[in-house]
């Protein structure tokens, strides 16, 4: 086995020597740079990074991994297969635990295997997928899937319903996949060839034919029978050897060819993952805090609308009020913008409003005009009609600007109308109306 986790300078025979080592070095470097860069980001806000602390320990560990120049490989099966006895008799010796009884293995068990040169490869036991209490299992190896670098699913025949199912679902962790048909001593060499023709042909698109091995890792034993020189027959066993060449081959050469590479990938897959986490968390809570920040701006065009006496003046507030809401959720999003910017959005969104709800937003306007002809008594039912129609304006303002700010400051292929739109048919403007005009009559008594 070459050394290939060695950390070891170069030699000039090395520079004149084509290989992928040192591409897989490359890779190995770019994965460290994202692993340190997403656990460093300052963008991420402690509440984010508590909610996924599990998951930014997997990633610390993971990092850890690669600067040790580790390489994990998890194995998978049904109870029963072999898998641990594959691992046994890769390993030279009995280091997993193997039993008749279902359910042996109980959770994730790792063991450095020490026949590679570099000690740096590690082989992962877990639990049968159709085992007792299967679903927290198998959730338990898809876990580890998602960790290794190399998965080895065993068999010991056909692939059942069950195994070809969740043969495709360890598939999903986009990790390369050696499937180790065990107890070949069980067939003869007929019923092999027939055997993995079948498997080929079930497991095409999923497994590539090259990855698909037989062995015998714990093969039944050999009864041996003997006649001494009075002719009597003697009976006796013994244990024939394992046969797993043909796995240890495939595995040196694919650790060989891409061992770096695997773990670099797996390192990026990981990475990549739990920065969609960590993006869609964030979204979260920044919709947690937009949500609060948009009531309370609501609550102020409302009330400043429904106590402003002079015609149309009211409206310049609100448009006033409406401007400080943008600038306020871009900086909660993180994409600042100017009063500038936050005024031609309000245009954008506004033209929808009115191309959409033309006639309800022209209430507007003639509930403004309205205050001119009133002399005190309807003043209050006026204004806070009004103010419930501003309130729900920015309502809409507001929940379009972070959806514009949630695609960073774009309306993407849908454009503002639909954007618009999905919001206007997703509110119940009545009892929003109903609920803001309360609330503003409620304010509005208090503060008399």
């Amino acid at each position: 086995m070459p050394n290939w986790f060695s950390t070891n300078e170069k030699t000039n025979d090395d520079v004149d020597q084509p290989s992928t080592h040192s591409a897989g070095d490359s890779h190995l470097n770019l994965a460290k740079q994202s692993l340190h860069q997403l656990l460093n980001d300052k963008r991420v806000p402690d509440s984010v990074r508590q909610g996924l602390k599990s998951d930014y320990s997997a990633i610390q560990k993971m990092l850890d991994k690669l600067e040790q120049g580790q390489l994990h490989i998890a194995v998978f099966g049904r109870v029963s297969v072999g898998k641990s006895s594959v691992l046994n008799a890769l390993m030279g010796k009995q280091v997993f635990s193997v039993s008749l009884l279902h359910g042996e293995t109980k959770s994730a068990d790792m063991e450095a295997w020490k026949e590679v040169d570099a000690g740096g490869v590690f082989l992962i036991d877990t639990p049968g997928i159709n085992e007792i209490d299967g679903e927290q299992r198998e959730a338990l190896a898809h876990e580890v899937a998602g960790r290794a670098d190399l998965l080895l699913f065993v068999i010991d025949s056909d692939l059942t319903d069950i195994e070809l199912t969740a043969l495709k679902t360890v598939a999903d962790a986009k990790r390369p996949i050696i499937l180790v048909v065990n107890k070949s001593d069980q067939y003869n060499e007929e019923e092999l060839l027939q055997l993995r023709t079948i498997i080929r042909d079930r497991v095409t698109g999923i497994v590539a034919p090259e990855n698909i091995v037989f062995t015998a890792a714990s093969p039944a034993k050999q009864i041996i029978i003997r006649e001494d020189e009075f002719g009597n027959e003697q009976e006796s066993t013994r244990q024939r050897p394992a046969d797993i060449i043909s796995l240890k081959s495939r595995l040196w050469d694919v650790i060989e060819a891409e061992g770096k590479t695997l773990s670099a990938l797996n390192a990026s897959l990981f990475a990549g993952q739990l920065s969609e986490q960590v993006g869609e968390r964030m979204l979260e809570v920044r919709k947690e805090v937009g949500a609060k920040v948009i009531n309370m701006y609501c609550m102020g065009k409302g009330v400043t609308v429904a106590l402003n006496p002079i015609p149309i003046a009211d409206l310049v507030a609100a448009a006033a009020i409406d401007v400080s809401l943008i600038v306020h959720l871009s900086r909660i999003y993180g994409l600042p913008m100017s009063k500038t910017e936050a005024g031609e959005l309000i245009k954008s969104i506004a033209a929808q409003m009115i191309l959409l709800y033309g006639s309800f937003w022209a209430i507007n306007i003639a509930s403004s005009a309205l205050k001119i002809g009133t002399i005190g008594l309807s003043t209050v039912l006026t204004g806070a009609a009004q103010g419930a129609i501003a309130w729900y304006s920015t309502l809409i303002i507001g929940r379009a600007t972070e959806t514009y700010l949630a695609k960073g400051k774009s309306w993407g292929d849908s454009g503002p109308k639909l954007a618009v739109a999905e919001i206007l048919d997703s509110l119940d403007r009545d009892s929003i109306l109903k609920e803001a005009r309360e609330e503003i009559m409620s304010y509005i008594k208090q503060g008399k």
